[in-house]
């Protein structure tokens, strides 16, 4: 059957399928170098300071990708955006795993940095779609499936890490994500179901002013989003780093605080929808906020100290500390996504790229600040950071609302 004969219920659903897999890869490609960092950090003789200055490259291309794929989306369709960075992303991907100078990473972050916002946006306004028209709640499993990939991408380097060069397996991960783009591509939702004009009669803003009621909600969530993916982007970034600089982890071992955060991310997020009608979207996000970060922050304390006398011990409280922020701070970015794309008036693609040019440059920045802070201090010490966003998230969650279903009451 073609996929113009098909119901909006079935389109909806082969779309679902689709985004299932685009977050998938999303995670997969867009950190597919992160249990190499270390390696690739010490191969260009950067210091911690240095190369978290190298990561505003990502920023440099997150910023312009955001608020491009917002005007397109609208403008066109999520299908188009998602086509382009699905060529894009691998790309830069594959200049990461090539580069022998800082300069040529730099390009490959880049890039890496514009085709993930640029992708970002466009996904999450067709996965805004897919609820009305199936009538249910998914937002929380697509970035569980984000989560899935990104697990995937720890585990996978750091399981190759002792047998093939970070080249080898960036560049077989660009290739082969190259190719099931297109498969995700074709079964996305056409221009005139993705509600990227929004609703029969409904007028929407192509842009928001700085100003204004619906700027304030965007500004607020857009900053409550920052202290969410400022955690997120650290725990990832850092992790392997505060491990063997730090810890006196081995290859191999030190991305387990990552590969923990990553495996807690996963379920959280897949329960997301769950914990989202049971509690709500504001209650859900300040119980992650405030018991994530306690935890986290608790377990750095006590676990970084103890690493030169008990250094397995130190191992697993500091992982128990990654694995309740990764769950805690699980449903935060579907839960503020989804209230960017529920402002009466705003076009959900709009709402989605302003918030995602706050959050998503703060995402690539972050690691930039806690690699700064790391360079006055230390980076124990800096990880003080990220634990405490962690509860401006929780704070910010009061600027939540979001758009019911067509079914719900």
């Amino acid at each position: 059957m073609s996929l113009s004969a098909l119901s909006n219920y079935e389109r909806g659903i082969r779309a679902r399928n689709a985004v299932w897999a685009g977050f998938f890869l999303l995670g997969i490609t867009g950190m597919a170098w992160i249990p190499r960092i270390p390696e690739m950090k010490t191969s260009l003789g950067l210091s911690d300071g240095q190369f978290g200055l190298l990561l505003l490259a990502s920023t440099l291309g997150a910023v312009p990708g955001a608020q491009l794929s917002g005007r397109i989306v609208h403008m066109y369709s999520s299908k188009i955006v998602v086509r382009i960075s699905g060529v894009t992303l691998p790309l830069g991907v594959g200049i990461m795993g090539i580069s022998e100078t800082v300069a040529l990473l730099g390009v490959g972050l880049f890039i890496c940095g514009f085709s993930v916002a640029f992708m970002d946006v466009a996904l999450n306004g067709q996965a805004v779609a897919i609820e009305e028209h199936t009538k249910g709640r998914w937002m929380s499993s697509f970035h569980g499936l984000w989560s899935v990939g990104a697990f995937f991408a720890a585990l996978l380097g750091g399981l190759v890490a002792n047998f093939v060069s970070p080249m080898v397996n960036l560049v077989v991960i660009s290739t082969l994500s190259f190719f099931a783009y297109f498969w995700v591509n074709y079964n996305l939702l056409p221009p005139h179901l993705d509600g990227h004009l929004g609703d029969e009669g409904e007028e929407l803003e192509s842009k928001v002013p700085l100003k204004g009621k619906e700027a304030m909600i965007l500004w607020g969530l857009g900053f409550g989003l920052m202290c969410a993916l400022i955690p997120e982007g650290g725990a990832y970034d850092w992790s392997g780093i505060l491990l063997q600089d730090h810890m006196d982890i081995g290859k191999g071992l030190n991305a387990a605080a990552a590969t923990i955060f990553s495996l807690a991310m996963i379920a959280s997020r897949l329960l997301g929808d769950r914990f989202f009608e049971k509690w709500g979207h504001v209650k859900t996000v300040q119980y992650g906020g405030f018991f994530g970060g306690g935890i986290w922050g608790l377990s750095l304390m006590i676990g970084i100290p103890l690493a030169d006398s008990h250094q397995m011990a130190s191992l697993v409280i500091v992982c128990i500390g990654f694995g309740a922020a990764g769950f805690g701070m699980g449903p935060f970015f579907p839960a503020f996504n989804l209230a960017a794309a529920s402002i009466p008036g705003v076009a959900p693609s709009v709402g989605l790229a302003r918030i995602g040019i706050i959050a998503i440059g703060s995402y690539f920045a972050g690691p930039t600040i806690i690699g700064g802070i790391a360079e006055v201090t230390s980076l124990p010490i800096a990880f003080a950071f990220p634990v405490l966003l962690m509860f401006g998230a929780a704070y910010q969650s009061r600027f939540i609302t979001v758009k019911r279903l067509s079914h719900e009451n």
